[in-house]
C-alpha cells in the first residue's frame, strides 16, 4: 500500500485566486509558507521557510476565496502532485502543488483599538511569513449549575448497546 497525504499550518504568501475551469467548476490557487525552527550546534537558533503551492477545487474553491486573505493562518490537508510542461525554449518544467482534500480556516482576530479585525496589509508584508499570535474572542460563559436541569437521569443498563 502507498500512501501520498499531506498536512500543512502556515500564513498564506498571497491572496486566493479563484477561476473556473471550461466545465465550470471553481479551482483557487495560493501560496502558503511554512517555518522550521531549531537550534544549531553552536546554540544560534535557525529558522528555514518553505514555500508551497496550493490548489484548491470546488466548494472548498469559493470558501478560500470568500475567507482567506494574504497573511492568514490555514491548516491544508491534501496530496502532492507534480505536474510538468515544456516552455516556450522548449525545456521541461515543474511544479509541485498540493492539491487540497480538507481545510480548515486559521482564527479570527478580535477586532484592535483602531477597530481593524486584522493586522494590516503594510504589517503582513513587513512581518516574516510565520504563526500569529491571535487575539482571542470572549467566549460566553457557560454555568454548569444551569446544565442538565429537567432532564432524566441517564443510566447504563438503559443504554442499548
Amino acid at each position: 500500500m502507498n500512501l501520498n497525504k499531506v498536512f500543512i499550518l502556515g500564513n498564506l504568501t498571497r491572496d486566493p485566486e479563484l477561476r473556473q475551469t471550461p466545465n465550470g467548476q471553481n479551482v483557487a490557487n495560493f501560496g502558503v509558507a511554512t517555518n522550521r525552527m531549531w537550534t544549531d550546534q553552536t546554540g544560534n537558533k535557525q529558522t528555514q521557510v518553505e514555500f508551497h503551492n496550493v490548489v484548491v477545487w470546488g466548494r472548498l474553491a469559493e470558501i478560500a476565496s470568500q475567507y482567506l486573505s494574504k497573511g492568514r493562518l490555514v491548516l491544508i490537508e491534501g496530496r502532492l502532485m507534480t505536474r510538468s510542461w515544456q516552455d516556450q525554449q522548449g525545456q521541461k518544467k515543474y511544479r509541485t502543488e498540493v492539491i487540497t482534500e480538507s481545510m480548515q480556516l486559521g482564527p479570527r482576530f478580535a477586532p484592535n483599538a483602531a477597530g481593524q479585525s486584522s493586522p494590516s496589509a503594510q504589517e503582513r508584508e513587513q512581518a516574516p511569513p510565520s504563526v500569529p499570535a491571535p487575539e482571542t474572542e470572549i467566549l460566553p460563559e457557560i454555568q454548569l449549575d444551569d446544565m442538565g436541569k429537567n432532564e432524566e437521569e441517564i443510566k447504563v443498563e438503559n443504554i442499548p448497546f
